[in-house]
């Protein structure tokens, strides 16, 4: 599946920038409405002068990926930043049509073998009755690290709208190798693949 993101974030690595990107991803995960509709501007200015980012247009509907949880009523980062970039002007309309039907671990706190496999996450995942399928859709994640959730997330989608075409775009994607960084924005698209029983994100 193609993927997009904007920024990087370094969980290990030193120097200012790298905890720039850490300070990042805890105001993402945190919902921060102070700083969420600053990040989807950032996303929207960048896209016009980088075909990295091109995945939004008029007619793409954006789809947030949901929480851990099932519950709707409290505020979830995906769900906050797919407003936020819908209000930018990024794309046609929010479906918040995929949903959790129960929970799995929470990946941010979970140690990296006990994080939710995509069988897991696809089992989770429902989707709702549309009665006119999108030609495009955008799944909307705040953060990605494998790709495990978006991956498990375009397949329960497709299964619904197999003639629908499917990206996904991510705030910010985890370089967990990386030591040093020489900017928080680094604009990519790459792929998400299922190789080897698991998912694995290229780049």
């Amino acid at each position: 599946m193609p993927f997009a993101a904007c920024f990087v974030y370094s969980p290990r690595g030193a120097g200012e920038l790298c905890e720039a990107s850490r300070r990042l991803c805890a105001r993402v995960k945190a919902v921060d409405p102070a700083w969420l509709p600053h990040y989807a501007g950032v996303v929207h200015r960048t896209s016009l002068c980088n075909p990295q980012l091109r995945v939004f247009a008029p007619d793409v509907v954006l789809v947030p990926v949901p929480g851990s949880a099932p519950s709707r009523d409290a505020a979830w980062a995906a769900g906050q930043l797919t407003w936020a970039l819908s209000a930018v002007g990024l794309a046609g309309r929010v479906w918040p049509g995929l949903e959790r039907r129960f929970a799995v671990r929470k990946s941010a706190t979970a140690l990296t073998g006990e994080r939710p496999t995509v069988r897991e996450h696809f089992e989770s995942f429902a989707v709702a009755c549309l009665s006119a399928p999108p030609q495009r859709i955008v799944l909307v994640d705040d953060v990605i690290t494998k790709g495990r959730t978006l991956l498990a997330a375009a397949m329960r989608l497709h299964e619904q709208f197999p003639h629908v075409e499917i990206r996904a775009f991510a705030l910010v994607r985890t370089v967990g190798f990386r030591l040093h960084l020489e900017s928080l924005i680094e604009p990519c698209s790459g792929v998400i693949r299922w190789a080897g029983g698991d998912a694995r994100r290229e780049p």
